[in-house]
């Protein structure tokens, strides 16, 4: 009898434990599931995205993919500026981490001002920086009498470092409280047990906060780097993918190509070569970051 109440409580649960994970599932069905699916079936047409007809073409699109110039200048501009993403933000975010985890004045004011620039929508942060280098920062110029060039979008030698100070400047302060939650969360034993045995701040900070900091390490890393992959609004609200193509990432060019080039089957074979190569190099990070993970 006691087994079947439980059976039949176990059947009722599992029932509410689908209810409730239902909704978020067709969500994600209808949302990525199916378009995706959609995307690798028109990357095998030669469709313009308005007519009837979807001219099977088979893999040939991604054949072309490996010669179009332009679709390799867009990966090129998006793998610099993940590259740049990655090392700033990083490094960036966890010594001002470290910082605000010193015990310094005003630790929360200071968390505020870091953190409120991720609030604040990709295409605004665009419009703010584009606002700042042709218009705000050359007034310094005439103040202090210098000549210094703040129109870094305006070439193409310094269009990324400006998109780099822009993006850095809006998402630092959110990678600085994942990297702040996991220095609260290291035992302080552990430090005091350090400074017992004569361990300098730098030895503790290798030795102790580093190898701590590795499931910190690992959402910062593989985070920031999918999401510099996909970068679309910054640009679009800034640059534009100019001067040229010289600020066109893969998303834009996908866009540009699908969209205002009516070449849907094509642009549709760039977003699912976009989605791969996505996958592997997450695959990659959360593999190796783990490792580290599990020796440490």
């Amino acid at each position: 009898m006691n087994r079947k109440r439980k059976s039949g409580m176990e059947r009722k649960m599992e029932r509410q434990y689908f209810l409730i994970v239902l909704p978020g599932f067709v969500i994600f069905t209808i949302g990525l599931i199916i378009p995706t699916i959609l995307a690798f079936r028109y990357s095998l047409t030669s469709w313009d995205g308005l007519s009837a007809e979807k001219p099977f073409v088979g893999f040939q699109n991604y054949v072309n993919l490996l010669h179009d110039s332009n679709f390799l200048q867009a990966w090129g501009f998006t793998i610099l500026f993940t590259i740049g993403n990655t090392v700033i933000q990083n490094v960036c975010a966890l010594l001002f981490a470290v910082a605000l985890d010193s015990g310094i004045r005003l630790q929360k004011v200071y968390r505020t001002i870091f953190f409120i620039p991720c609030l604040i929508s990709s295409v605004i942060v665009g419009f703010i920086w584009l606002k700042m280098y042709s218009n705000v920062l050359p007034e310094f110029n005439e103040i202090f009498g210098t000549n210094i060039n703040f129109l870094l979008f305006g070439s193409s030698s310094t269009v990324l470092p400006g998109l780099l100070i822009a993006n850095n400047w809006q998402w630092i302060g959110y990678w600085m409280l994942i990297y702040l939650a996991g220095l609260q969360s290291i035992p302080a034993e552990l430090y005091e047990a350090a400074k017992v045995d004569g361990a300098g701040a730098f030895s503790r900070f290798k030795n102790i906060t580093l190898p701590m900091l590795a499931p910190s390490i690992t959402i910062c890393v593989v985070g920031i780097t999918t999401g510099s992959l996909k970068v679309y609004d910054l640009l679009v609200s800034s640059t534009g993918g100019g001067p040229g193509r010289a600020s066109t990432s893969v998303i834009l060019h996908t866009y540009n190509t699908a969209i205002s080039g009516r070449q849907y089957g094509y642009g549709s074979a760039m977003s699912v070569s976009l989605v791969i190569v996505l996958l592997l190099v997450a695959l990659i990070q959360v593999k190796s970051l783990r490792s580290r993970e599990v020796q440490q």
